[in-house]
């Protein structure tokens, strides 16, 4: 039991050491920094197929894509019974208090209302074999928060080669860049993403740091 225990220690520290390697200037930053940021736009990161960009270009947060926003909102509730506030209140607490968006009362492609209930219920996501995923690049501390540029790419699941699961790593414009087995671990796609560095889309994300949470404020190409 203790062999297995520092086993896992082991692999638990050195993806903890990995995932930090992989920002290209982590002394400027913590560890606990680093997976905070990536939480947090992991949450806020959506699918391609749904809202057309999984992370949309804006100066503001309250003129960003409307079906992004309240698809932000969908994904990260944990009700499917809601009240008009509670879907305002998820709104506040992902985006901040500058956010003043107002979702809008007859209902929405993500959310509709029930007339005889009076509530809102999540709308049916339709996802695709495609996963649409990022990697921390650089972040850089600022005054508010923090800069941070991601490298956008995709996992495509739905090939199969001779009988084996392949998953296909593909850029933004739907270019093959490389493949791994699906039994390869997440590491075997990030390294090839960072060795194709110059062939996949890049964004910048403003994140605002305000009593100890993170709001995005603006995404720039």
């Amino acid at each position: 039991m203790l062999i297995i225990i520092f086993v896992l220690t082991i692999i638990l520290i050195g993806m903890i050491v990995y995932r930090s390697r992989s920002v290209s200037n982590p002394e400027q930053v913590t560890i606990n920094e680093i997976e905070n940021i990536e939480t947090y736009i992991s949450d806020i990161y959506m699918w391609k197929e749904i809202t057309n960009e999984a992370l949309p270009i804006f100066d503001n947060i309250n003129n960003a894509n409307e079906l992004w926003i309240w698809e932000v909102v969908k994904k990260n509730l944990e009700e499917f019974e809601l009240d008009y506030q509670q879907i305002q209140d998820k709104g506040k607490e992902i985006f901040g208090e500058d956010f003043k968006k107002e979702f809008p009362k007859e209902g929405s492609q993500s959310f509709e209302y029930n007339g005889e209930t009076q509530k809102y219920y999540p709308t049916e996501t339709n996802l695709d074999n495609k996963e649409d995923r990022f990697l921390l690049n650089t972040i850089e501390k600022t005054d508010e928060g923090y800069k941070v540029e991601i490298i956008e790419y995709i996992e495509d699941y739905s090939k199969v080669i001779e009988g084996e699961n392949i998953i296909i790593i593909e850029n933004l414009n739907q270019e093959q860049i490389g493949q791994v087995s699906e039994q390869d671990s997440e590491q075997n796609i990030q390294d090839i993403v960072k060795r194709n560095i110059d062939k996949f889309s890049k964004k910048q994300i403003y994140l605002k740091q305000q009593d100890d949470k993170l709001y995005v404020e603006k995404v720039e190409n």
